[in-house]
């Protein structure tokens, strides 16, 4: 039985050059971090890469949140604490007030046709919409991101970020996490996302994933864009449902 519908941001609920908004993050987050160190900025680039790429690491086996991760990995490379109060300050300032503004030019974010509707229609069928983005970044950043796709925070029953996850997609971990997070379990919840990797849980774990990007995969109870989701979604949570039936599913 369908219980919770997770939806993707970046591609399906929010359409952007997502490698454009990383780099113009980095770039201002970068200057403004090498000011209050007395670093140059470029300097910082790399310490900034690593740590995205340590946190989005399939083989890791340590019990840190990402946020931890990442701090600790940042430290590392720079020697800049983000974890300090003035730092932490800092950077949630420059999140908060400076990152909403990055929507426009080459980021060219706006929302996806259908994706306010098909949002509207998982409470309106019942079930509890959360979103699960992939946890890179901090719940400031979501709050903007979310912004640009027409919906906010108090759309979602949990969103997913740097904070409150210790995996990145498509590590079954973090989907389990996420599910715990939310009081359902795998089964009972159906994935919402455009991308053929990152959206579909690796290694299977009984989540069923609704696929809205370009491709093909295998793996989807359902192919087609988000506005036409937002049409079939009763229609479709009703076929899952009754296929759990047909195999003895609760």
């Amino acid at each position: 039985m369908i219980r919770a519908v997770l939806f993707d941001l970046d591609d399906t609920l929010l359409r952007l050059n997502l490698m454009a908004f990383i780099a113009r993050y980095v770039a201002g987050a970068s200057r403004l971090l090498a000011s209050a160190a007395r670093v140059s900025p470029l300097s910082l680039a790399a310490p900034f890469a690593g740590s995205f790429l340590a946190i989005d690491a399939q083989d890791r086996a340590d019990s840190l949140t990402n946020e931890q991760l990442f701090n600790q990995t940042f430290f590392s490379a720079c020697g800049i604490p983000l974890d300090d109060p003035v730092i932490a300050d800092l950077m949630e300032c420059y999140e908060r007030e400076v990152v909403p503004g990055y929507a426009g030019g080459v980021v060219s974010a706006r929302p996806v046709e259908g994706a306010r509707e098909a949002v509207d229609g998982v409470w309106r069928a019942g079930l509890v919409c959360a979103l699960a983005t992939n946890p890179t970044f901090s719940l400031a950043c979501d709050r903007a991101r979310m912004g640009w796709a027409g919906v906010s925070e108090d759309d979602f029953a949990l969103v997913s970020t740097l904070a409150n996850s210790s995996r990145c997609k498509p590590c079954a971990q973090y989907y389990q996490e996420f599910a715990n997070q939310l009081g359902v379990r795998l089964e009972e919840c159906l994935m919402v996302g455009n991308d053929a990797t990152r959206d579909f849980a690796r290694p299977e774990c009984g989540l069923r994933t609704a696929y809205v990007g370009h491709g093909r995969p295998a793996r989807a109870v359902w192919r087609g864009p988000m506005a036409e989701l937002a049409r079939q979604l009763p229609e479709l949570v009703k076929r899952l449902n009754e296929q759990g039936a047909g195999t003895g599913g609760e």
